[in-house]
């Protein structure tokens, strides 16, 4: 009998949360796209089709890349992390902020690239180290793969590089390296970040040095808000302010028509005007609930590799949701950060799909194995039989890799 394609294989609370949070996207969107919209001369229309064609390309990839025996990607991530490094390079020697475009192709931001494969680049080294957890220069080698990739994204994009960095910073700890060094480089990173906070907040418009008037303008509006000042950051606080709890309704927004942003840094303010706080409750609760599927996953997997590299993508997604959501309730100064899977589609949507795929294919190889074990302990089967198997004998094979 031939078996059924099952075409959203993998973890089905994860793919419950991924198509709600997408329903909500496109929702969203088509009701706070329309200053860009008019701003390009297009309608709100064109650009909903426009992101819905994103929505599609990221289900695709994680349909496809899904089914890839998650092992490969070990083998890929070393190429992964170079190709990340001359792409960030390339993007700081064209001087074109954040953006690589191709002409007549595309435009994607390489960071967006970095922030999945420096994961799996980590959680790789993590797994082929095992044996040399405690040695400081898996460590200081680890660290120095780190900075290497913040210290490229930081020139442009701060709030980027400090979310990776303390994404991968926790997948070190996950991972069990060398807990001494960990503790002495998290004190260390406090204390230069609350140096780095004051230098910017004292000194930012003076210094002048890759973006820092910019931390410096956010930092302040942060701290001394002007309520009279008609920007980004007062408007998405009006507008949660608006929706109240139970919001105005759905395609009411009047500041996400003001917003030059509001399709993509302030969305989740937008959400909470029109649909209100309770809306914004459930759609934390799905990002809880999607990064408690993630740590499941990881405990299921019995390879150092696959539950590292779910941890460390689980481990990015939550936090660039909980910084996004902060930002637009007035709790963080501004960062840029999108919300996964809500904003407006582009690369960082597609990558970050590639990353749920990732998680999904270590998913559906934790299922093989569940159903190998119950194979082999039923006792209706002679065990010669079970173990005899060629899919059994490749999976005994795959476990003894990383």
């Amino acid at each position: 009998m031939k078996r059924k394609l099952n075409i959203l294989a993998g973890d089905t609370a994860l793919w419950v949360i991924f198509i709600l949070l997408s329903v909500i996207s496109l929702i969203a969107v088509y009701s706070t796209i329309g200053y860009t919209a008019n701003d390009s001369n297009t309608t709100p229309m064109a650009w909903f089709f426009k992101h819905l064609a994103f929505v599609a390309i990221s289900f695709a990839i994680i349909i496809l890349l899904s089914r890839v025996n998650y092992r490969i990607f070990a083998k890929l991530s070393v190429l992964g992390y170079v190709l990340a490094i001359i792409l960030l390079v390339t993007v700081l020697l064209l001087k074109d902020e954040r953006w690589l475009r191709i002409p007549g192709m595309m435009s994607f931001q390489p960071s967006e690239f970095a922030k999945v494969v420096l994961m799996v680049f980590l959680a790789r080294n993590i797994a082929v180290n095992r044996d040399k957890l405690d040695d400081n220069n898996l460590f200081w080698m680890l660290l120095g793969s780190i900075v290497l990739i913040c210290g490229l994204i930081v020139v442009e994009n701060l709030s980027t590089a400090v979310l990776i960095f303390v994404a991968s910073y926790l997948l070190l700890f996950f991972g069990k390296v060398h807990r001494q060094m960990w503790l002495r480089g998290l004190l260390a990173f406090v204390v230069l970040a609350a140096i780095g906070m004051t230098v910017i907040y004292l000194f930012g418009d003076k210094i002048d040095l890759f973006r820092t008037s910019t931390w410096d303008h956010r930092l302040e509006a942060w701290l001394h808000p002007n309520p009279d000042e008609l920007n980004q950051e007062n408007m998405a606080r009006m507008a949660v302010a608006r929706g109240g709890f139970t919001g105005n309704g759905i395609g009411t927004t009047i500041h996400g028509r003001l917003m030059t942003q509001a399709h993509n840094d302030f969305i989740f303010a937008i959400i909470i005007e029109e649909v209100g706080t309770l809306a914004a409750i459930f759609i934390f609760l799905l990002y809880a609930l999607f990064y408690f599927r993630c740590i499941r996953i990881a405990n299921g997997c019995k390879g150092l590799f696959g539950s590292l590299s779910v941890a460390g993508i689980g481990t990015v997604i939550f936090l660039q949701a909980i910084i996004h959501m902060s930002v637009a309730v007035g709790v963080l100064p501004v960062t840029g950060q999108t919300l996964p899977f809500i904003s407006y589609g582009g690369s960082s949507y597609v990558f970050l799909a590639a990353g749920v795929a990732i998680i999904q294919s270590v998913a559906i190889d934790n299922k093989k194995q569940r159903l190998q074990a119950q194979l082999q302990s039923n006792e209706e089967n002679p065990s010669e039989e079970v173990s005899s198997s060629p899919s059994n004998e490749m999976l005994n094979q795959e476990n003894n890799t990383i």
